[in-house]
């Protein structure tokens, strides 16, 4: 089948309006509906990176998340939302960047994703560790946020579904990956492959430029993106970014596996890449190695324990204390 890849531009995140937006967006897709039935278990999965800099755009709007899980609620599933982030738990770093208030109102539950070995694509990755939240979920509904990144160039749709690897294991995989990148983006296409979405909706509204994946500035890039097919939405907003698919470790693992399709047989419903293009979007000015060295892990390692079972405890103690 020809894969469908639905392109709007959209500049606010204001609900009604945003609301209507994605309605637009999926519409040729087969809405909320093609995707969902009623009584699955539906995985909302964000990019959930950090809670350090709320205020940057380095993480999914919680107005997407809002948006999408009453998408799911409306036509009978039953969404919930997972990650696993690099540093700190989900529910922390969804805290921090003024998630709760919006889940609350639907109800919607946070869950930690947690390692469970899956049988992958590749017998390469066959030790890879995957989230059974995520491969044991009727739907998984991908929701990435469009950013630059000192690493991989850009981290779109398929560098997200790194997040259903445990967050402490995510450092080990750069070490044991890393030092190669077409073997890293190799793991990344086929976590992606293995975790396969039934969906991806890409926050393009804001975006982050620079040196992302945390360290640049926000960018109004004004655009949503959504597609079943992970890879075609990937290379789709590549194009819009003006960007070298052979510098985007993903996308040219993507397109050497065979599972990236050409850009002219991706079927556009509303707006093309072309459309969209921007010329000046800023990528990181220089690349950092994406192999970390066996301190850096023990480092990372330690970083996340930390803000997991001790930072994050004490603030939430010294938050209810206040009351």
């Amino acid at each position: 089948m020809q894969p469908s890849v639905s392109l709007i531009r959209a500049e606010s995140y204001e609900i009604q309006q945003l609301r209507a937006h994605l309605e637009r967006l999926l519409e040729p897709l087969g809405g909320m509906a093609a995707f969902v039935k009623a009584g699955n278990r539906v995985l909302l999965k964000p990019n959930l990176l950090t809670g350090a800099r709320p205020t940057k755009e380095c993480t999914t709007r919680p107005e997407v998340i809002y948006c999408v899980a009453q998408m799911v609620q409306e036509v009978g599933g039953k969404p919930f939302l997972g990650d696993s982030p690099a540093f700190g738990s989900a529910a922390g770093v969804a805290k921090a960047n003024g998630y709760l208030p919006w889940l609350d109102k639907l109800g919607v539950p946070i869950v930690e994703l947690q390692g469970k070995r899956y049988e992958t694509v590749s017998a390469d990755f066959n030790h890879l560790l995957l989230c059974k939240e995520a491969m044991e979920a009727d739907v998984v509904i991908n929701l990435p946020k469009v950013k630059s990144h000192v690493q991989l160039t850009l981290t779109l749709g398929v560098k997200n579904l790194f997040g259903c690897v445990p967050g402490k294991m995510k450092a080990w995989w750069h070490m044991e990956a890393g030092k190669d990148s077409d073997r890293f983006g190799d793991m990344l296409v086929e976590t992606a492959r293995a975790i396969a979405p039934n969906l991806t909706i890409m926050d393009g509204i804001i975006g982050h430029e620079g040196q992302g994946p945390s360290g640049g500035e926000p960018r109004l890039l004004g655009v949503l993106g959504a597609s079943a097919d992970v890879f075609a939405l990937d290379r789709a907003m590549v194009e819009i970014l003006n960007a070298d698919p052979a510098a985007i470790p993903t996308v040219a693992a993507s397109q050497r596996l065979g599972v990236c399709p050409e850009l002219e047989s991706i079927h556009f419903p509303h707006l093309t890449p072309q459309e969209l293009k921007i010329l000046d979007w800023k990528l990181p000015e220089q690349l950092m190695p994406i192999d970390f060295g066996a301190p850096r892990v023990i480092k990372s390692t330690f970083k996340h324990l930390y803000i997991r079972f001790i930072k994050e405890p004490i603030a939430a103690y010294a938050s209810q204390a206040h009351l």
